[in-house]
């Protein structure tokens, strides 16, 4: 058979067994995927190609099983503006999702102590202005002013690092388009000031001339927001996972006077007497 009928030949999803449609088909390590199989998997997953079959179909089986943590799902804060980040803090969950409808989209209920980090990641776009002037022969051309200028314009990403079996990384974008900033008149900004760690937290004063630009000052300090909200979270879990683990003391319970351990409810095992506080 030929390249050209190599390209039509009629293919099966080796995932749900249905035919593969012309430019349907996803390659897999060892086999084919329809794009409706592939629309199946998390947004977040990025390794198909270095997927087996048996790994689309248990990813795909743990995305059917998430529309059921998805439905359980309780919002008690909203981070974000087009795309959210969702705490469930009642029962220690977050996911991330731009959509709408949840139960449609099924994005990926993740716990708190699955984070590992999180970052905001500020790109800087830097375009030079010129001017227009004639020539010796009278021919327009540009060139650059004296000293040069420039403009800046910014993106503003959310990385944030987790512990998942199917992907470790969730980066998406907080502004919907580039935010451009006049740096006319203010002063040189330190290069190194698009690193985050060198940038203020919210609500602390900035020497920055960004920050003067509301819709910069606006995305920087909603991710710094997203940031500190998950890094906090993330430090009380693994906080008390570790007084959790932690050995118990034998005591002495005020209420019977046993030497006793306390149980999980921090009461006495043999009178049930609180032991807290």
């Amino acid at each position: 058979m030929g390249l050209f009928g190599k390209l039509f030949e009629k293919k099966v999803c080796d995932i749900c067994g249905g035919d593969i449609g012309l430019l349907g088909n996803r390659k897999l390590e060892d086999g084919n995927c329809c794009k409706e199989c592939a629309a199946k998997l998390s947004p977040w997953f990025n390794e198909r190609r270095q997927s087996s079959v048996a790994d689309i179909k248990e990813q795909i089986e743990y995305r059917e099983e998430n529309k059921a943590a998805v439905a359980a799902f309780h919002t008690t804060r909203t981070l974000g503006r087009n795309t959210k980040v969702l705490l469930d803090e009642d029962a220690g969950l977050f996911m991330v999702t731009s959509a709408r409808n949840l139960s449609e989209a099924n994005p990926d209920v993740i716990a708190f102590s699955q984070v590992t980090g999180c970052d905001l990641d500020i790109e800087e776009h830097k375009t030079e202005e010129k001017r227009q002037v004639k020539d010796s022969e009278g021919h327009m051309k540009s060139v650059s002013y004296n000293p040069p200028r420039y403009k800046y314009s910014y993106d503003f990403y959310m990385i944030i690092r987790v512990n998942t079996r199917y992907f470790d990384e969730i980066k998406f974008k907080l502004n919907s388009s580039s935010v451009e900033v006049d740096m006319k008149g203010c002063p040189v900004a330190n290069p190194m000031m698009g690193m985050v760690g060198q940038m203020p937290l919210s609500g602390q004063t900035s020497t920055d001339p960004r920050m003067a630009d509301p819709d910069y000052a606006e995305f920087y300090t909603m991710g710094m927001e997203i940031k500190t909200a998950l890094t906090q979270i993330h430090a009380k879990v693994r906080e008390d996972i570790a007084k959790a683990e932690a050995p118990k003391m034998a005591i002495t319970c005020p209420w019977c006077g046993a030497t006793t351990i306390p149980d999980a409810a921090g009461c006495c095992e043999y009178c049930g007497g609180s032991l807290k506080g």
